[in-house]
């Protein structure tokens, strides 16, 4: 049986057959079932489908591991406030039959990853702004806040200059070094938030965000959700949206200059860190990282 491909030097093996026994191990009543691995599941986790009605998902590395205890905590507490539906977490696994972390058994929720051509753009980034106002207003008390990590959403830019520079000198044949440090140069001198912290989704790219006819159906993967800076949030603009979703998007949050400047950076850095460290790992990187570049200084 194939194993599920590593992005990681330190990530376990994972296959079908180890949820199998996991779930034979720890939960027999859902024993038997068939169980299949979901395409694209994440760089974080690998996620598989389990029957119809259920999903487990194991970390990939020791670094990524504790989001099942956290969704445990957090999830049944944010569901009631939020628009749209998130991870309903069923149980807790511990580590065995070889594998050495803990890991989560949920609900599956049906739809397919964000994509522009499945929904009417203006509606989609409207609905998704009404979320993130949603979880802006829920009651922060308790909840996690972002560590010392300058991977850590919800942040101040300034931690991440160090790794941006060094990134991009590795790519200075593939992009316009002088108008992308311009670029990262203006996210950086932009305020520094300061306000009440807000609960945060931090990770709201395609896969997390889902579909089902023609309208968003849920938002999963909380693994990034801290109290912090909502600016994190805003990353959605580049990730999901273009043209006149994006301003859409933009229009239903309220977004002010400086935030929009931070959220440009975070998403900058993002993309402009992550391609040497996946150019060798995920087929397409260097393109894809290219492409997601121009259009986040599509307006600079």
């Amino acid at each position: 049986m194939a194993g599920v491909p590593k992005l990681h030097d330190d990530e376990v093996g994972i296959d079908s057959g180890l949820v199998e026994r996991l779930l034979g191990a720890q939960f027999p009543r859902w024993a038997g079932l068939p169980v299949r691995v979901v395409d694209d599941s994440g760089t974080d986790n690998v996620t598989f489908r389990v029957g119809g009605e259920l999903a487990v998902r194991l970390p990939r590395t020791e670094r990524t591991q504790g989001q099942a205890e956290m969704d445990l905590t957090w999830m049944p507490r944010l569901a009631p406030y939020v628009s749209l539906p998130i991870p309903e977490p069923l149980a807790l696994g511990q580590p065995d039959a070889g594998y050495p972390f803990s890991w989560g058994v949920y609900r599956w929720l049906p739809g397919a990853p964000f994509s522009l051509d499945r929904v009417d753009g203006v509606r989609a980034a409207q609905e998704l702004a009404g979320f993130v106002r949603s979880l802006r207003e829920v009651d922060t008390t308790g909840a996690p806040v972002p560590s010392a990590d300058p991977f850590s959403r919800g942040t101040p830019l300034a931690p991440r200059d160090g790794m941006f520079r060094e990134a991009l000198d590795q790519l200075k044949e593939h992009f316009d070094v002088d108008r992308v440090t311009a670029a990262w140069e203006e996210s950086l001198a932009a305020d520094v938030w300061d306000g009440v912290p807000r609960w945060i989704h931090g990770d709201l790219m395609a896969g997390n965000v889902l579909v089902a006819d023609g309208k968003l159906s849920a938002v999963i993967d909380f693994g990034t959700s801290r109290a912090a800076d909502p600016a994190g949030d805003v990353l959605a603009a580049w990730w999901l949206f273009e043209g006149e979703s994006r301003t859409a998007y933009r229009r239903a949050l309220e977004v002010d200059d400086a935030t929009w400047l931070r959220a440009r950076g975070w998403a900058l850095s993002l993309v402009i860190i992550a391609i040497p460290y996946y150019l060798n790992r995920r087929a397409g990187t260097l393109a894809n990282g290219q492409a997601n570049v121009a259009d986040i200084l599509s307006d600079f």
